[in-house]
């Protein structure tokens, strides 16, 4: 845990390349400090069609998924950790979001094979 889904315009791709996405959204959140490196999954999704009500402006956003149990600060900070790392890209004309939903952990189930 977590699970990151980075879902994102596929025009991004001309900006940054679709790895650094996914290394900038896992070190984001690394450096919460609220996870270890082998606990965090990061995936990406691009999308073609999209509308977005703004001069069809690009956009990144993060659903980050955790199990229940962290405070509204640490989630808080998981995702302006992720959001600055995103800033730091320097992409232009762009939504960037990150949302951080709770996983039930009586529900969730897993297994390693």
């Amino acid at each position: 845990m977590p699970h990151c889904i980075i879902e994102y315009s596929d025009n991004i791709a001309n900006s940054v390349s679709v790895s650094t996405l996914l290394e900038t959204v896992f070190n984001g959140a690394l450096t919460s400090d609220l996870f270890t490196e082998k606990d965090i999954k990061a995936r990406a999704l691009a999308y073609s069609d999209y509308y977005s009500g703004q001069d069809n402006l690009s956009f990144v956003h993060v659903t980050v998924k955790i199990l229940s149990g962290r405070s509204t600060d640490q989630k808080s900070l998981l995702s302006h950790r992720i959001l600055s790392n995103l800033e730091a890209l320097s992409l232009s004309s762009v939504s960037l979001t990150v949302e951080v939903c709770d996983i039930d952990r009586e529900c969730y189930a897993k297994t390693l094979k």
